[in-house]
């Protein structure tokens, strides 16, 4: 039976096309954890589904992995990892050990599902970054692309990154997977969302990346495409112009800084 205990909890540095060199802390553990299975996840068909918070790994031991990589030269550490970081309910205190053992920004990606929990929005609060995922704006998007579990519905989602954007001081952005070029309407409607909480920027992605058959713990870590240790199949990509040409129209209607992955 594996044991969150079992597993580094830190890995990488891995080369993000938003943030640079990262170092990875997985708050969540070998068994993938999350209130979504996202059709284009990294790591695979998600194992455990949930929205419950409890402590997945013991600070301190995240610390002990954390401290073999001294002297942490990275450009940032991201709290991601196998699951949904806000599920750990040590995640405030995880951000705030971090960054006081290493000096170097936190930055926390998450799905944005707990963000209704004035706990949850307390912990990122101390970190230095977040990206939240917003993949649709409406129901049957969210449903369709990143399978949530039945009790979580876009209204919910959207109360609760709006309420997270009006308090939170850091740097705010937000992270879009574009599985199929989108109409004119969805993209009026995105745009005003947008406008309605005005992110530092917009991260614009597409599934370059092979979703792998079977759960993949080394879905963590940078592979190439055609090199990956696992079987994989490849979902269909959005073109890059058509990325760019939304990402322009972005920042006319908006100022929002907008980045696109690289084709």
């Amino acid at each position: 039976m594996k044991t969150a205990i079992a597993f580094s909890s830190v890995y990488g540095p891995v080369i993000s096309w938003r943030y640079g060199l990262s170092l990875g802390i997985d708050a969540i553990g070998p068994v993938s954890t999350c209130s979504f299975n996202c059709v284009y996840c990294q790591l695979g068909e998600i194992e455990h589904q949930t929205r419950s918070r409890k402590v997945y790994i013991p600070t301190g031991h995240i610390m002990q992995n954390l401290e073999k990589f001294a002297p942490w030269k990275v450009d940032i550490i991201t709290i991601s990892g196998s699951g949904e970081p806000t599920q750990a309910a040590n995640l405030g205190e995880i951000i705030a050990s971090a960054k006081a053992l290493t000096n170097k920004p936190i930055l926390v990606l998450t799905n944005g599902s707990l963000l209704s929990l004035s706990a949850v929005r307390a912990a990122l609060s101390c970190a230095d970054k977040v990206s939240i995922k917003l993949d649709g704006i409406n129901q049957e998007k969210i449903k369709r692309i990143n399978r949530p579990l039945d009790s979580i519905e876009f209204l919910s989602l959207w109360e609760g990154l709006q309420e997270f954007s009006a308090e939170y001081e850091g740097q705010l952005g937000i992270q879009t997977m574009i599985l199929n070029e989108w109409d004119e309407k969805t993209k009026a409607e995105y745009i005003r969302c947008l406008k309605a909480i005005m992110p530092a920027e917009i991260q614009l992605n597409t599934p370059t990346r092979p979703k792998p058959l079977k759960h993949q713990l080394d879905g963590r870590e940078n592979h190439s495409p055609d090199s990956l240790p696992y079987a994989a199949k490849q979902l269909k990509c959005v073109p890059a112009s058509v990325l760019q040409t939304f990402a322009q129209q972005i920042t006319q209607e908006t100022g929002i800084l907008v980045r696109c992955a690289p084709a």
